[in-house]
């Protein structure tokens, strides 16, 4: 475990930070997890397209945010982990083609800021962005919302990085975009896929508005989501999809099943869609109270519920 050699001393192309054996319970909300075998702490976008560029396209490949959804197993990830949140972090107001104001922030910055800065700078539209706990990029791969609003109700366009490096400015009509799903539509001749490319950045479009009043707004959403949410123990916030009209917390609930434990994991008495890592949890004890969760919904609700979040890495 430790830092690769310094850049000058092996020649590399690019200028981040790269490590080996980087334990991967640092870097999830539910503090579990083994290690990633090769990790890569970008410095800007440019760095990270060198970087791509530079290792073995058979290379597994993960980005990751602020680890919010996602749920790294037990044995680690063969591979190598991608963090955008220490450099892909910019934000600024830009204008359009069309005179309309947008907001540019990159895959890094974390939600909340985004619904901060749409605030200050007197607009709306942007307030359930508060409500999110990770990336602008997990917000963009996910499509994920809160509140009744969704991240790509407001996107008016996304940068995206493929595999091979290059940076690609693309359309939201070029996705299949539903709940909790995006799917970069297929290039026709190409076989290009959603998985060949990592979103970097977005141009958001909000209205104008009342700069007091968007603030009140999102204190009031996050007293909200302070009331409703068990925000003070290790989480990875909904685990499962809401099934079509239908909650999958009320499922869980009327199973019997807040408060069930495997191990250190716990499915919340505050919130039935939270599990919990009570301070001893593995990957393990998560993943099997997930696993225990959705048989038991489909056995005494006929339901099968869909994870949110995303599951990685070797059982151990």
């Amino acid at each position: 475990m430790g830092m690769a050699e310094p850049r000058a001393a092996t020649n590399l192309p690019w200028a981040g930070q790269f490590r080996l054996n980087e334990p991967m319970r640092k870097h999830t909300s539910w503090r579990v997890g083994g290690s990633a075998a090769r990790a890569y702490f970008p410095s800007s976008l440019q760095d990270l397209a060198a970087f791509l560029r530079s290792i073995p396209l058979a290379e597994p490949v993960f980005v990751v945010g602020l680890g919010s959804n996602l749920l790294v197993r037990d044995g680690g990830v063969r591979g190598t982990v991608i963090f955008t949140h220490g450099a892909l972090k910019q934000m600024h107001m830009v204008k359009s083609a069309d005179d309309a104001v947008l907001v540019y922030a990159e895959a890094g910055v974390a939600s909340p800021k985004v619904a901060r800065f749409a605030a200050t700078n007197a607009l709306r539209g942007a307030e359930f962005f508060a409500g999110i706990p990770g990336t602008v990029g997990g917000a963009l791969a996910m499509n994920a919302g809160c509140y009744g609003s969704e991240a790509w109700d407001v996107v008016k366009l996304v940068l995206t990085i493929g595999r091979h490096g290059q940076v690609n400015r693309r359309d939201p009509r070029e996705y299949e975009i539903g709940y909790r799903h995006v799917a970069l539509r297929p290039e026709r001749g190409t076989g290009t896929h959603a998985d060949d490319e990592y979103f970097v950045a977005a141009w958001f479009r909000f209205a104008t508005g009342d700069a007091k009043l968007a603030r009140s707004t999102i204190t009031e959403l996050l007293q909200r989501r302070i009331a409703t949410q068990p925000l003070q123990q290790p989480n990875a916030g909904s685990v499962f999809r809401n099934p079509p009209d239908d909650f999958a917390a009320r499922l869980i609930e009327f199973c019997g099943l807040k408060g069930f434990v495997i191990g250190g994991a716990m499915i919340s008495s505050k919130h039935a869609n939270f599990i919990i890592n009570t301070g001893t949890a593995t990957a393990a004890d998560i993943e099997a109270l997930i696993e225990h969760t959705q048989q038991t919904v489909l056995r005494r609700c006929g339901v099968a519920l869909e994870r949110e979040v995303r599951i990685i890495g070797e059982k151990a």
